[in-house]
């Protein structure tokens, strides 16, 4: 672009020189146009600018519109969103003398742009350098096991070093994940066949729990079956102990009935009350007498027994 702004001017100047000034400015205006025009730069609104004037950094420009001087001026764009560096496999020696290769990935975003040119060659290259050093630290202090089973704080003590370390970078480190470790072959075969046994010991486990849950779940069944039969057999006994009990309370009412009827019978006719008074006296005492009843009489004796006389004889005392 300078290059087409400078060649109008330079056209416009022979122009001068030969006489055809009205054609050497418009030339002229052109040329200027022209290298004015090249000097707008637009940044993104996830980048930011960094602007070297003769090799020797300026100013930082945000998102937007921007001039600088061509050839004098030149402006470096730097993305501000989160990146990711993927770490290249690379074999690891465990704390129990096993390889392993591990993989993973950084997350990490530039806090300070200026830092992220001026302060590191390449920051992308840098961290990932950085991560494999931290790695093969981290990891040669643990067994296999222990590394499989927890990635979480691998991934946490990492990213605290890497965070650490790149700060003078202008990045920020946001997370580590490790993608894999993989022991070789052989190893992975023997822990294979380890977490397979353990499965089966633990479906047997399983199997053996069940069985004692169906047991002790028949068992209650049974429990309660035999508990319902005792709870019927009792409630058999009670329903005839309560039928015996209306029986004998029927039995008892009517015998009640029967002495009320007697005693409002005897309180009607208290001459009849006065005679077996007097028998009941009698008793008592072994004497015999006689009752003239008018229709009946009755020689009582020393309560061997009644015996009835003919109330056509008469006797005499």
């Amino acid at each position: 672009m300078l290059i087409l702004g400078i060649l109008p001017i330079i056209t416009a100047i022979v122009l001068f020189i030969i006489g055809l000034n009205w054609l050497g400015i418009i030339l002229a205006i052109v040329g200027v146009a022209i290298i004015l025009f090249s000097g707008f730069r637009t940044v993104r609104p996830i980048e930011r600018g960094v602007i070297e004037r003769f090799g020797k950094y300026t100013r930082t420009k945000d998102a937007g519109l921007t001039w600088i001087i061509p050839s004098f001026d030149k402006m470096y764009r730097v993305n501000i969103t989160e990146q990711m560096v993927d770490v290249p496999p690379q074999m690891v020696i465990t704390k129990d003398k096993l390889n392993a290769q591990v993989d993973a990935v950084v997350y990490y975003q530039i806090k300070d742009v200026k830092a992220s040119i001026y302060n590191v060659d390449d920051h992308r290259k840098q961290l990932s350098s950085l991560a494999r050093t931290t790695l093969r630290a981290v990891i040669g202090n643990m067994t296999l096991t222990d590394a499989n089973e927890k990635r979480s704080d691998i991934n946490e003590r990492v990213e605290a070093v890497l965070d650490k370390e790149t700060n003078s970078y202008g990045v920020e480190v946001l997370r580590v994940e490790i993608q894999k470790i993989e022991p070789p072959t052989d190893v992975q075969d023997s822990m294979n066949k380890v977490v397979k046994a353990e499965q089966e010991k633990i479906a047997a486990m399983d199997m053996a729990t069940a069985a004692e849950t169906r047991a002790d779940g028949e068992k209650r069944a049974e429990i309660k079956r035999a508990e319902g039969v005792k709870r019927g057999l009792i409630l058999s006994a009670e329903g005839k102990a309560e039928a015996i009990r209306a029986v004998a309370n029927a039995d008892a009412d009517k015998i009640k009935v029967v002495n009320e009827s007697a005693q409002k019978y005897f309180v009607g006719n208290a001459q009849i009350l006065r005679k077996l008074e007097a028998t009941e006296e009698s008793l008592k005492q072994n004497a015999k007498f006689l009752v003239d009843t008018n229709k009946v009489q009755t020689i009582v004796t020393d309560a061997s027994g009644v015996t009835p006389i003919s109330p056509k004889k008469t006797t005499k005392t």
